[in-house]
């Protein structure tokens, strides 16, 4: 093992990778947090994963798997070993059927990879447009929008597991996807690092514009036979509008995840606020509209501090410059608190606090 200024080079099992000490990890949140990680790794190829285990194993080091960092909240400097995922390749493609099966690498950019597809005429991933991120991080939050989500068009993918050194394939039915959930995110956490996700696309597609804002964009558009190029058109203008660019103003897009609660509830709010905006869901309940609920009780627009309540999307929390982790945790505390006093529904934190 070779020590220099840069890090660690492992020479014997492993000849290109570098461990760097004391990584800035600014560039690798979207929240703009000024936190340092004590080692860091890009991952570029499977190969390096046996020499980053054993790098783990010998020095006891606790570690972070890390797509595009769209969706963390670190509290402070990270004290272990952060494993940047940069695998890259779009390679596979197999008609099916119908379909078309696409293999992808984690490391590719999720919204550069629905573009692929949409560009390709595969239908599928156009309403999960502009979603910041990379491919493998999607499976692990079942990513979604606009009334459709990831595990929709997942067939399987690839994971490094770094408990037992081997690659495990898993089923669509195998990651027990749920809302902004899956086997890797409640049951594994960072064991598996997610390699390759293959998608199955629709040649022919099946437009979905169930959602009114996409309906009335289209309309705004003058498009009366949309095809997935519109709809992605759409998704991109709506969001354009909604959603801060992280480049200008530091945020991880939905800070909380949408409430689910049974008919009897939502029945009850809608008797008592009759504009309150929800959606059925296959399970029978209702979800509920986070970025409503948080509107209503006044905070939309708000600061505190150098953190504050997006102007024009009640649902993102946003650095204006230097905001601390505490600060933006005590604002969602506060919003958490004040949603549940007056609609008695508690939201949950979509992003990963770390």
């Amino acid at each position: 093992m070779v020590f220099d200024q840069f890090g660690y080079i492992f020479g014997p099992y492993l000849l290109h990778m570098k461990v760097l000490r004391q990584y800035p990890c600014l560039s690798l949140n979207t929240l703009g947090l000024r936190v340092d990680a004590n080692f860091f790794v890009r991952v570029a190829s499977i190969e390096e994963l046996p020499g980053i285990r054993k790098f783990i194993r010998d020095r006891q080091v606790r570690y972070l798997i890390l797509g595009g960092g769209s969706n963390v909240l670190f509290t402070g400097d990270y004290d272990g070993l952060i494993l940047k995922v940069e695998l890259r390749g779009i390679d596979e493609v197999v008609n099916y059927g119908p379909h078309v099966l696409i293999r992808v690498s984690a490391g590719e950019d999720w919204d550069g990879f629905v573009d692929h597809c949409v560009k390709r005429g595969w239908g599928g991933l156009e309403n999960l447009s502009m979603i910041p991120g990379s491919v493998g991080a999607a499976p692990v939050q079942n990513i979604g929008a606009y009334g459709v989500e990831m595990k929709d068009c997942l067939e399987c993918l690839e994971a490094y597991d770094m408990d037992q050194n081997r690659m495990i394939t898993f089923s669509a039915r195998e990651c027990r996807f749920g809302y902004r959930d899956s086997i890797f995110k409640s049951t594994y956490g960072q064991r598996m690092l997610i390699c390759s996700v293959t998608f199955r696309l629709r040649k022919e597609p099946m437009i979905n514009i169930s959602y009114g804002t996409i309906r009335q964009e289209l309309e705004r558009m003058q498009v009366k036979e949309p095809g997935i190029a519109d709809v992605r058109k759409a998704v991109c203008t709506i969001r354009s509008s909604r959603l801060p660019d992280p480049l200008l103003l530091g945020n991880a897009g939905s800070f909380f995840k949408n409430p689910e609660v049974e008919e009897g509830v939502y029945n009850s709010l809608k008797s008592r606020f009759p504009a309150i905006t929800a959606y059925p869901t296959e399970r029978g309940t209702f979800k509920l509209a986070a970025g409503w609920l948080i509107e209503h009780c006044g905070w939309r627009g708000k600061r505190l501090g150098r953190a504050g309540v997006f102007d024009k999307q009640a649902l993102v929390l946003v650095n204006y410059g230097g905001a601390s982790a505490s600060e933006l945790l005590e604002l969602a505390e506060k919003i958490k608190n004040d949603v549940k006093e007056r609609f008695g529904v508690y939201l949950e934190t979509e992003v990963n606090i770390i």
